[in-house]
């Protein structure tokens, strides 16, 4: 077994430990003192330089651990390689598009693609990458051109700092279908009618997808601002869109008028 520093969080702070990895599980020593098998773990994330951990046995438990990136690479390996989840042997490409661009020389990756309760992680000798399942605007069967014939393949669409990407998933046609179903299974809290937002609604929803600020919105609809907020509590009641900036109107106060008619009167002297 080998130790490694790491900080853990234990009791709402993060203490600093020599974390021990194992072939068969991680050892967490005091003031922490738990052993975690990585077949128990049904759940893993991970935030900047932080791994999310969710193990169960007779309870459920979850641990973090921050470390640097060797690692957590390490970490990663030996848990998507054993844990509690659906996974299969595939090729892969992620990134394979970013911002509707075909990334030039991306290649297909030989590896597993691993699927836990918020995640689809892509795994190779070279790369561990996360899709978080709430992340995941569209998964897919299509084709693509693999060696100059028409292929299918699977293609999940997700959301990465704020720009859409496609990865992309190859294997045989019966496995595909099954990864597929699967996948869109693990992913249907996601599904909506489609009959949620008006025509202007979804007129609005496709200008903010485009990039277009209020001010532009409001006048290529030709819309208050009031209504434009309406519509903008609609998509986020429907956890369609989030907070990234607001936007205020003020009105000055007394002492406000009195300052700008103080200064005017100062400029005229």
């Amino acid at each position: 077994m080998k130790e490694v520093p790491a900080k853990v969080e234990h009791n709402k702070a993060w203490v600093v430990i020599k974390l021990g990895i194992a072939e068969d599980r991680i050892v967490l020593p005091d003031p922490v003192n738990q052993e975690i098998l990585y077949k128990t773990v049904v759940d893993l994330a991970e935030r900047k330089n932080t791994l999310i951990i969710t193990f169960k046995t007779q309870a459920e438990g979850v641990v973090k651990v921050k470390s640097v990136d060797k690692v957590l690479e390490i970490l990663k390996k030996l848990i998507l390689n054993s844990c509690n989840a659906y996974r299969l042997a595939a090729y892969f490409k992620s990134p394979a598009i970013r911002g509707g661009v075909l990334i030039q020389g991306a290649p297909w990756e030989k590896g597993s693609i691993v699927v836990v309760r918020t995640g689809i992680w892509f795994v190779s000798p070279a790369k561990q990458v996360c899709v978080p399942l709430m992340d995941a605007a569209a998964i897919e069967l299509t084709k693509t051109e693999v060696q100059g014939k028409p292929t299918d393949i699977i293609c999940i669409d997700h959301v990465d700092a704020g720009e859409v990407v496609s990865s992309q998933v190859l294997c045989p046609i019966s496995t595909l279908q099954v990864l597929f179903n699967f996948l869109k299974d693990a992913t249907k809290g996601m599904d909506m009618k489609g009959n949620e937002l008006d025509a202007v609604g979804q007129q609005v929803a496709m200008l903010v997808y485009s990039g277009m600020d209020s001010h532009a919105i409001e006048n290529m609809l030709n819309i208050p601002h009031k209504e434009l907020d309406a519509i903008y509590d609609r998509i986020l009641n429907l956890q369609l869109g989030e907070v990234v900036a607001v936007r205020r109107e003020i009105q000055l106060t007394t002492k406000g008028v009195r300052y700008i008619s103080d200064a005017t009167k100062s400029q005229v002297k």
